[in-house]
């Protein structure tokens, strides 16, 4: 009898050893963001999705209810040197003087022409009357089926200059973790963008598991129309309906998806309002903000925390001070983040 009772006791302890053993390699194997750095915003996240979704917490939120908007250039993938969708938007004005070769000698074309030879100083010549002028020349007055087809087009030959990948690879791994984390937990994840609405829409899906419709961003106006065949379409019109920055995204939410926030993430002072609305809701509220401070990694830019100043993604050190006042989550990419893109 006391051979078995060895026995058993000795297997129970061998049993207990090999489970310690695995516990470790398991833990690792299960770590939802593996990309990010153990601390303050990590276990901010893990924190936060464990509280609201845990059935008897007190800080609980219904599945409807869970709701995250990721900004999109500077959040979710690279935006310097210059966002992704200007850059289409400059690489489509050769077809248009192709088309029309007298604007060859008319600014604002002639300059993008000379931007894209490489003239670099050429950029300080272009005004924001000049954006608007070439972005609607670039992205309306055609069919919203046409326009689909020249984005995707151009997404599967444009190369960053930095990289030489395409753009849709140029997303952070991190936030890539955090969106598929949040979704394994019920939360739906939107895309809150200042860029066009149409344009992310062509690629949202496939490169961030986000869904055209749970995709809110500036929105131009469309015309219904028929073809000769008697065909319905749309035609993108130069009419702005939103413009999806500031104070616009809290505006659009509330148009488009018609609840508050429980997360809300964004890197620059075009995302505050939408992290005030946020956190002005009852109960858990999870709001946070991507430092770029890792030249090295990606680029570095503040001109918070004394980084270089920039106009392209600006986090000025009063929307740091008020993140700090608020209580907002500063995500820095140099401390937080192990990878940064997934060819690392």
């Amino acid at each position: 009898m006391r051979s078995f009772h060895t026995f058993f006791t000795l297997a129970r302890g061998l049993a207990v050893t090999a489970l310690l053993a695995l516990s470790g390699p398991l833990q690792a194997q299960t770590d939802p963001l593996p990309s990010w750095n153990d601390g303050a915003a990590k276990r901010a996240i893990i924190d936060f999705v464990q509280t609201t979704t845990a059935e008897g917490s007190a800080h609980f939120v219904a599945s409807a209810e869970r709701v995250a908007t990721f900004d999109q250039d500077g959040t979710l993938w690279a935006e310097h040197p210059m966002y992704t969708q200007v850059m289409y938007v400059l690489e489509r004005v050769p077809s248009l003087v192709k088309a029309k070769p007298e604007l060859a000698k008319v600014a604002p074309y002639s300059t993008v022409l000379a931007i894209l030879k490489g003239d670099r100083a050429a950029i300080a010549r272009l005004t924001l009357p000049d954006l608007e002028k070439l972005a609607a020349a670039t992205l309306t007055g055609m069919p919203v089926d046409t326009f689909a087809a020249e984005v995707n087009k151009w997404l599967a030959e444009a190369r960053d200059g930095r990289w030489k990948k395409p753009y849709t690879e140029l997303t952070y791994l991190p936030m890539q973790e955090l969106l598929q984390y949040l979704r394994a937990n019920g939360y739906k994840t939107w895309i809150v963008t200042g860029g066009g609405q149409d344009f992310v829409r062509q690629y949202s899906e496939k490169t961030y598991g986000v869904p055209p419709e749970q995709v809110v961003g500036t929105a131009g106006g469309t015309r219904y129309g028929y073809a000769k065949d008697g065909k319905p379409f749309l035609t993108k019109e130069p009419r702005l309906l939103l413009n999806d920055n500031n104070a616009g995204k809290p505006e659009g939410i509330h148009l488009m998806i018609g609840r508050r926030p429980t997360m809300a993430v964004g890197n620059s002072t075009g995302d505050q309002q939408m992290l005030e609305y946020t956190k002005a809701g009852s109960g858990a509220r999870l709001a946070m903000l991507v430092l770029h401070d890792d030249a090295r990694r990606e680029y570095a830019y503040g001109p918070a925390q004394g980084l270089p100043a920039t106009k392209v993604g600006t986090f000025t050190q009063a929307l740091h001070d008020e993140a700090e006042k608020q209580g907002w989550t500063v995500v820095s990419m140099k401390n937080d983040w192990k990878r940064i893109f997934a060819f690392d």
